[in-house]
């Protein structure tokens, strides 16, 4: 009676597990189609940032930066800002739409987390608005990694525009 229900047991782990490895394949098979529909648009892929139970890509093309659906002309850029905790940490500022990058500077307000956690974004300010590029709070400098990435592709974008201003 009692290897009848070990082996019961074991049957029941067994398919757990290979539930659990195919759930987790198909995950895989999803991520990467998604990432290759953006290489097929002719998009750089430059983040995968947890933004709630998903992975949003951070994109670019040679005119626009994609956040997941939204889209970021590279033209109406007025500043770039790294955020953490809702307060700016680092800034660039460009100079062809100083006024607009001249303005206050963009924070907002903190959400406590529940556990001492630091949350990482990045505000991409444009003349139309900001969109607020969400990083998350990951330990183990994850989102500090992901901010910077975002961080530095426009950045870049920025210097370069302000040369040929």
């Amino acid at each position: 009676m009692r290897d009848l229900f070990a082996g019961i047991i074991a049957v029941c782990l067994l398919l757990v597990a290979a539930s659990l490895a195919t759930t987790l394949q198909m995950y895989r098979r999803r991520r990467q189609r998604v990432r290759d529909s953006e290489r097929a648009l002719g998009r750089t892929v430059i983040a995968e940032l947890p933004v709630g139970d998903e992975l949003i890509l951070f994109s670019e093309d040679g005119v626009r930066f994609y956040y997941g659906d939204r889209s970021i002309d590279k033209d109406l850029i007025a500043a770039v800002r790294v955020l953490i905790n809702g307060s700016p940490i680092a800034t660039v500022l460009s100079t062809r739409h100083l006024r607009e990058a001249a303005r206050q500077p963009t924070s907002f307000e903190d959400r406590p987390e529940g556990i001492a956690r630091d949350r990482w974004d990045v505000a991409v300010e444009t003349i139309t608005g900001t969109v607020l590029v969400e990083c998350g709070a990951i330990r183990e400098r994850v989102s500090q990694e992901q901010a910077r990435s975002v961080f530095d592709a426009v950045r870049r974008d920025i210097e370069v525009r302000n040369l040929v201003a």
